[in-house]
């Protein structure tokens, strides 16, 4: 058995199911219903309104973009991001005002992966926009509040769209098994090995497709016209996670992560660590978020959490990765199994407004540097008591200038080494009664 027929050559699977017609395309029911601007675009009802496509990889991103031009009548062109530059971006839009000058036609212009352009890149897209020289569509896979210059956002739709769900992925595998731009019924599909694509696909249809190519490879090879689990197994290895560090996946996942550890769940903690370090994030950078949040969110209610967050990011320096993820796995299970307080942080920043807003007052006397001559004859350090010298080891005077006197910034929580039973709580309340 071969493939593929002989003499016959074929683009790879995903660019050969690309949906034809709008009813093609599945998985996006919310940004394509009846009366959104992208079904009027679509349908060929819409104005030259322009449109930002935010959504993960293999959503149709591309797809909807050379639709919208097939069903307005217009000329499409289309830029990467990654290969275009400013003079290639005024080159278009020359030939778009021409285009439109000479025969009335308007032109669809599709850049992928906007958020990789430049603000000047950006910019020089603006005149087009705005007088209508061309229907922009912009593809991005990050957020565009964070990616895109706000002018350009204000002259544009966002629409967002969404991972396709497990229903939507096994809907485009098997077309492509059945349909004559694909497979054409030239194999079957277990429902194991169905399940697992879907699975290994996650949301993402031009993935989805890759791997069904791959192990129908692997299946034509075994000379089976079924493709099994094991055929999927054999082309698969590995999952390339969605995760881009310096977009909004790095910033998703990482507060996810801290989240978890916050809110004490070590499940949830660890399978956003194996995720940020399976998609090759920066152990180091893990590892300091780490020693933040063992003051952040835990501080004295288990002040050990900060010593072993310290030495998992020594050891995650010394070590390296692989090993170093058994290493951050210690500090997020013992992180988030500890008993949390925020006093500190509260503390300190209730500290720094107050300082910020020039409630600060004097240094008071006996609290100031007496070691330079003639300091005693400004009174600088008359009256100080020495702790040492005082049984118990606590003096009892005034610490804080005279206009913050009695303010409490440090506040124990109820819960772990701070609560109320213990020694720190206690200690606390007893230093401000003078309990010593």
């Amino acid at each position: 058995m071969t493939l593929f027929d002989e003499g016959q050559t074929f683009a790879p699977l995903a660019v050969r199911m690309r949906p034809n017609s709008v009813d093609d395309v599945v998985g996006q029911e919310a940004a394509l219903s009846a009366g959104t601007p992208l079904h009027n675009l679509l349908t060929g009802n819409g104005s030259a309104i322009s449109v930002i496509l935010w959504g993960p990889p293999g959503t149709g991103k591309t797809t909807l973009a050379s639709l919208v031009s097939v069903a307005s009548g217009r000329a499409f062109a289309e830029l990467s991001a990654v290969t275009s530059g400013v003079k290639d971006v005024r080159e278009v839009i020359d030939q778009a005002r021409k285009r439109a000058s000479v025969n009335g036609q308007g032109t669809v212009l599709f850049i992928d992966e906007v958020h990789r352009f430049s603000k000047s890149q950006q910019d020089a897209l603006l005149p087009a926009v705005e007088n209508g020289w061309v229907t922009l569509i912009a593809a991005t896979t990050e957020n565009p509040s964070f990616s895109v210059i706000s002018p350009l956002i204000s002259r544009s739709l966002v629409v967002t769209l969404a991972s396709l769900d497990d229903n939507a992925i096994a809907i485009v595998l098997n077309r492509a098994l059945t349909d004559a731009r694909g497979f054409d019924g030239k194999f079957s599909i277990s429902q194991e090995a169905l399940a697992d694509l879907v699975h290994l696909s996650i949301g993402d249809a031009r993935r989805g497709l890759t791997a069904l190519e791959a192990a129908a490879i692997a299946a034509d090879t075994d000379e089976s016209t079924e493709i099994q689990l094991v055929h999927v197994e054999q082309a698969i290895q590995h999952v390339a996670l969605r995760y881009d560090k310096d977009g909004d996946q790095h910033y998703d996942v990482i507060s996810a992560f801290i989240k978890s550890v916050r809110g004490s769940d070590p499940d949830a903690a660890l399978h956003y660590l194996a995720r940020m370090l399976e998609a090759g994030e920066d152990p180091r950078f893990v590892a300091r978020r780490l020693m933040i949040l063992a003051s952040e969110d835990i501080g004295m209610a288990d002040p050990s959490v900060l010593q072993t967050t310290v030495a998992a990011a020594q050891s995650v320096a010394i070590v390296g990765m692989p090993e170093a993820q058994i290493i951050l796995a210690h500090a997020t299970v013992h992180a988030a199994l500890a008993p949390k307080s925020n006093a500190i942080v509260t503390g300190i920043m209730e500290a720094t407004n107050d300082v910020r807003r020039g409630r600060v007052g004097s240094v008071p006397v006996w609290l100031r540097d007496a070691h330079y001559p003639g300091a005693k004859d400004h009174g600088h350090g008359v009256g100080y008591v020495y702790p040492h010298d005082v049984t118990g080891g606590v003096a009892q005077q005034e610490y804080l200038p005279e206009v913050l006197r009695g303010v409490k910034y440090y506040r124990p929580t109820q819960h772990g080494a701070e609560a109320a039973w213990s020694r720190v709580a206690q200690r606390v309340e007893e230093l401000r009664k003078g309990e010593h």
